[in-house]
């Protein structure tokens, strides 16, 4: 499903991805872990092309785009490439001028070519599947942040992508928030949905993902079952990781 071979990634002279292999099959939650600044969120981002990679593949379904020096991709390219992924942030980044319905009405009529009938529909049903269907005329300043951030995902499923990226989705909310927000991205991953998610709860981590990335300084140290990394690792840099996150 996803295929990422020899992913380089330099913002000038600082090279943040130092080589990134990674396979990710259809169906499965792969959760990505390591300290600040060791490049899950810019691999995120490098898998919609809101960062271009400066070297390396990604094969993510039937499309293919290998990156170097010498490559200019067309801003249609960009949208066809990223139309196979959503994308949910850990900011909520809602309309805010928008109701919670309207924000998930309004890129299925300007990108998939939708009408309003058939993507009102949608957007109710899937305010429904994340537990909002009575906030569907709210504004964003009207919800919590968990609420926000459902609707954050109802609007990136209703692009009907055939991946969702999370980017740390409950790191700006409230401890009492979090659990409602990973019942919907568990609710999901039971579903089969293909996720690749950034996150700091290794608790999550360990129900949720079918495989767990360790990453560190720009490489991906370590990957394997949840058991595999929580229970079993050998990798001193790993369980340094998780000793520090554990006694915080």
């Amino acid at each position: 499903m996803i295929q990422i071979s020899n992913l380089h990634k330099w913002f000038d002279q600082l090279e943040v991805l130092k080589g990134i292999d990674l396979l990710i099959p259809r169906g499965e939650t792969a959760v990505i872990i390591g300290p600040s600044g060791s490049g899950k969120t810019t691999l995120l981002r490098c898998l919609n092309l809101l960062e271009i990679p400066t070297q390396g593949t990604i094969e993510l379904g039937n499309k293919s785009i290998h990156f170097d020096k010498s490559t200019k991709l067309t801003s249609t390219e960009i949208v066809s490439f990223r139309k196979s992924t959503g994308m949910v942030f850990q900011g909520y980044n809602l309309f805010p001028h928008l109701t919670a319905l309207e924000n998930i009405i309004e890129g299925q009529i300007i990108v998939l070519k939708k009408t309003k009938a058939e993507a009102e529909k949608k957007a109710r049903a899937l305010l429904e599947k994340v537990g909002l269907g009575d906030r569907a005329d709210m504004y964003p300043h009207q919800l919590s942040g968990g609420q926000q951030q459902r609707v954050g995902i109802a609007r990136a499923m209703a692009m009907e992508p055939e991946v969702l990226l999370f980017d740390e989705p409950t790191s700006a909310l409230d401890p009492e928030l979090v659990g409602e927000v990973l019942k919907v991205i568990k609710d999901l991953a039971k579903e089969n949905m293909t996720q690749v998610i950034v996150t700091h709860e290794m608790n999550f981590a360990r129900e949720v993902a079918d495989q767990v990335i360790f990453m560190d300084q720009g490489v991906v140290v370590e990957k394997g079952t949840p058991s595999e990394i929580f229970q079993n690792t050998k990798n001193q840099r790993t369980l340094q990781f998780l000793n520090k996150v554990a006694e915080r």
